[in-house]
């Protein structure tokens, strides 16, 4: 049995983290094995350059946080070597980050995530990592907006421009 002081700085750490996976937008969950130190370096690094929070947690200890946090569905995920990346602002870039690791790193998986507290499998964290930049998007949806407003714009100088050609046409016949 652990000791009373084991215990509570167990307890500690469970509440950190599920405190800070309750303020996070998304996470992702991968099994870390298989990788050197100064892989290990370079992925952190790269994290935290997007904002994210790496670290690797006992797979109980990160049950309970998950739990705490409210999030489900993720318990079967937690075996094996587990390390978990969590942003409270952006949605993809740990899902890139990871994913683009993977690929170079065959021992390297993702096993699942969240978004806004609900589970995702690893295909859905990809399609998350497939999703273009937050800029991108915003660009794509203002288009959208903006495309209708053109269209009409256009509609109207063509009627005002055909207006002139008339009047044109009229003043040049009746000078002539």
């Amino acid at each position: 049995m652990p000791s009373e002081k084991t215990l509570e700085l167990k307890k500690q750490q469970v509440a950190a983290l599920s405190e800070a996976l309750k303020s996070s937008c998304a996470g992702i969950i991968v099994d870390y094995k298989g990788i050197t130190v100064a892989d290990d370096t370079a992925l952190r690094k790269k994290l935290r350059e997007g904002g994210n929070t790496y670290s690797v947690v006992k797979n109980t200890l990160l049950s309970r946080a998950l739990k705490d946090a409210g999030i489900e569905g993720l318990d079967s995920y937690l075996e094996g070597s587990t390390a978990i990346a969590y942003s409270e602002n952006d949605y993809t870039s740990a899902a890139k980050a990871l994913f683009e690791y993977a690929d170079k790193h065959k021992n390297f998986t993702v096993k699942a995530g969240f978004i806004d507290g609900a589970a995702i499998d690893a295909a859905g964290v990809k399609n998350l990592a497939d999703l273009p930049p937050k800029e991108v998007l915003i660009a794509k949806v203002l288009g959208g907006l903006n495309a209708p407003i053109s269209g009409l714009a256009n509609v109207l100088n063509g009627t005002i421009r055909g207006l002139a050609i008339v009047l044109n046409a009229i003043a040049e016949k009746q000078s002539a």
